[in-house]
């Protein structure tokens, strides 16, 4: 010890007497008699306070040996989730690994070098016993253990954080996804990184096989657009192989657990995905799940990822469409027909016949009792009687027939309220057409420039149609309102018999983000798109720049249904993600036990959103049992509520609920969830060397495999200074010595009242 302010051994003396004259003084004669051990201890509490006072006014400092490597504190994670099951560490399970090397290569080594505490990561992060360790956690959550094990240890001394694991990190930030995602991060995903750069190095173990084992999976499974009059729909399954070569295997289909098809599979090679469509009919009333699964091999080490699902909800509500035609004739009754007789549409049109006594446009309204008034004037004078619609369709109308706020209601009618918008007709786009207007950005394609077309037909171009023939891209050949036929290549045949159309509009090339799904070639040779889609806010736009499809009927066969496909798979797919007022949103592929938000907006007729709405929500369970959903405001400026839920069981889950503002209601809403559809803890099951490299590499740690995990003591050694210049602690502000300080003054003056002093 040494003092901040040197003290002389003379001023040290000095001190001293001075300090013994004052304490011989005060009990030279006390005002009470004492014993001469009474005044000893008086005096030298005394002396004893004053000279620690005197001693702290010069600061003395201790000059303490550094901290050695056994004084630093290592974490180490070992992974307890349900993929250390998996036999492929050099013969034996993951998890038996794993506790291999902490009794022999890593636990003797880092228990005699450091301060070490175990730690299982699964579900939560939680102290264990290596001879009791279980792989049963549901998921794995690497990068919040690492995150709480940072906290856990903040200010202390830690050398390093070592994690034993297969590099399967699927923990709260990965629970959400959609269900026909092949990369879901289970054993093999990729998640976050889990580093933090200036914390702890985090030095990694993988334990298992880059290779993976011998497996079967179904990667993926998705859900088309519904198409044909909702009737069908496709189902995209990706399927893999991996270790068992080119050898067949089955793949099977079944809806709500019974069986519609197999298909036996040959792979190209050995762990080449292999894709496959099968075309299915959902219940239109009731939600259907569909499972593509593989039988399994009694080879297969794991098997269950051996199937997943897709919840195909039912069709729901009919969606409103409104048609407003600029005159009547083949186009408008032959689409009004179509559009009619589709049982999951609901039409109302409104037709220009001509004009008045007194020069007004006269129009044939055909429509609900309720919303007929609102279009005597040919369009929705208000919002919320457009609003009332899910889909608008314009033909052949001009843009002048519009007022500039009408035009401005149709786009906020796509971009706000989440409307399907279909433009068509050459009077659409005559001369400037809706260039320059409020609804222009909505549409898919540029209207200021369409001299050139896309292309221009050379002499020698054989793949260009004749004039106005349609000829689909290759986006076109897969889009749900394309599709005529049960594939792209029947698809494309259908098209290519049917007639050509008596004119089209010349349009210019698509918007970033719009997708051109038809081309036509003019009589000039350029090629022009006739059929674009583009999502535009909220919702949909679509444009059609042919005349007279209406040949698509009356120039085939009469059991041609082409025609009406096309236009009601068109209406179906600008109306069909149309949001109602009140509507929920939940995850597309929860598991059990995930921690799940259920999201409900409220909006009022307008789709402004209502901060002051009551609910009755209820949550049907696999069982059939309701319970009710407690929704509390999630944002006070908002119309949204929330609630969370943990479902613990697999299965169909329904979420119902009603809205109310005061006594008006505001609207209702059904929505279906599956929980189980994929394991995500067993997707792709491979070792994850990429993810357990990236936590290492982004932390200053180092990654190495099983086989090499004695290195990591030395690794961790070095991160420990050696030659630590000694810690010196300024002892004058420590709170012991205002402590010993106030200890004496008080026992002092405790024993003089005691003893009869003042």
């Amino acid at each position: 010890m040494h003092f901040a302010y040197p003290l002389p051994w003379w001023l040290a003396v000095i001190l001293a007497a001075v300090i013994g004259a004052v304490v011989y003084v005060e009990y030279r004669r006390p005002l009470s008699p004492l014993t001469r051990a009474q005044r000893g201890v008086l005096a030298g509490l005394r002396v004893a306070a004053l000279l620690a006072l005197v001693l702290f006014v010069f600061r003395p400092i201790a000059v303490l040996p550094p901290a050695g490597s056994r004084d630093a504190i290592v974490p180490v994670l070992v992974d307890v989730s349900r993929s250390m099951r998996i036999n492929d560490a050099d013969g034996q399970t993951r998890l038996a690994r794993a506790s291999g090397l902490l009794h022999n290569e890593l636990g003797l080594p880092l228990t005699t070098h450091f301060t070490t505490q175990i730690y299982g990561v699964g579900d939560r992060l939680a102290p264990v016993n290596v001879d009791a360790l279980t792989a049963d956690a549901r998921r794995t959550d690497l990068a919040g253990a690492i995150a709480a094990v940072r906290e856990r240890y903040r200010g202390q001394p830690v050398a390093g954080i070592v994690v034993l694991s297969d590099g399967g990190d699927t923990g709260a930030g990965r629970s959400s996804g959609s269900s026909g995602s092949s990369g879901s991060s289970g054993s093999g995903g990729s998640g976050g990184s889990g580093g933090e750069a200036g914390g702890a190095p985090v030095f990694t173990v993988g334990i298992g096989s880059p290779d993976g084992p011998r497996d079967r999976e179904v990667l993926g499974i998705t859900a088309g657009d519904p198409r044909l009059d909702h009737a069908t729909v496709d189902l995209h399954v990706t399927a893999v192989s991996s270790g068992f070569g080119r050898a067949p295997f089955a793949l099977r289909v079944l809806a709500n657990g019974q069986l519609l098809d197999t298909r036996r599979l040959v792979p190209q090679a050995d762990g080449s995905p292999i894709e496959q469509v099968f075309t299915v009919s959902p219940d239109p009333l009731n939600a259907t799940v569909y499972t593509a699964e593989i039988p399994r091999d009694p080879a297969e080490d794991v098997d269950e990822n051996n199937s997943r699902s897709v919840l195909v909800s039912p069709a729901g509500r009919k969606r409103r469409v409104l048609l407003v035609e600029g005159a009547p004739g083949f186009e408008h009754s032959f689409m009004a027909r179509a559009l009619a007789g589709d049982p999951g549409l609901d039409i109302d049109s409104v037709t220009r016949k001509g004009k008045s006594g007194d020069g007004q446009d006269t129009f044939i309204v055909q429509a609900g009792a309720a919303r007929g008034a609102g279009l005597t004037g040919g369009f929705p004078s208000t919002r919320e009687q457009l609003y009332a619609y899910d889909g608008l369709v314009i033909a052949n109308v001009e843009a002048e027939f519009f007022s500039r706020a009408q035009l401005k209601l149709a786009a906020d009618f796509v971009a706000e309220r989440g409307g399907g918008l279909l433009v068509l007709g050459g009077r659409s786009f005559a001369q400037r057409g809706l260039s320059g207007t409020p609804l222009e950005e909505a549409l898919p394609v540029e209207l200021n420039d369409r001299r050139g077309g896309l292309v221009r037909a050379s002499s020698g171009s054989g793949d260009l149609l004749a004039h106005n023939r349609m000829r689909l891209t290759p986006e076109g050949e897969t889009h749900p309102i394309m599709r005529l036929g049960a594939s792209p290549d029947e698809t494309r045949k259908l098209w290519s018999a049917l007639p050509a159309l008596a004119a089209s509009a010349a349009l210019g090339g698509p918007r970033p983000g719009a997708t051109v799904l038809a081309l036509t070639t003019a009589p000039g040779g350029g090629v022009f798109p006739v059929v674009a889609v583009q999502r535009y806010g909220r919702g949909r736009s679509m444009v059609f720049a042919g005349e007279a499809s209406w040949r698509w009927k009356m120039l085939v066969a009469s059991t041609d249904r082409s025609y009406e496909f096309f236009w009601r798979q068109s209406a179906r797919w600008l109306s069909s993600a149309t949001p109602d007022p009140v509507a929920i949103t939940l995850p597309d592929a929860p598991e059990p036990g995930d921690a799940i938000s259920v999201d409900v907006d409220a909006r009022d007729a307008a789709f402004a959103p209502v901060a002051d709405a009551t609910f009755e929500a209820t949550l049907t369970l696999p069982g059939g049992a309701t319970q009710p959903i407690a929704l509390r405001h999630a944002d006070a400026a908002g119309g949204r509520y929330t609630a969370a839920l943990g479902p613990e069981q697999p299965g169909l889950y329904r979420v119902h609920a009603e809205a109310r503002r005061g006594s008006t209601t505001l609207g209702t809403a059904d929505t279906w969830m599956y929980v189980g559809g994929a394991d995500r803890e067993f997707a792709d099951p491979r070792l994850n060397e990429g993810f357990l490299r990236r936590i290492a590499r982004n932390s200053g740690g180092r990654y190495v495999r099983a086989a090499d995990a004695s290195r990591i003591v030395p690794w961790l050694q070095a991160t420990v200074p050696q030659n630590a210049t000694p810690e010196r602690r300024d002892l004058w502000h420590e709170p012991w010595a205002f402590a010993l300080v106030i200890v004496l003054l008080s026992t002092e003056w405790i024993l003089r009242r005691r003893w009869g002093l003042r």
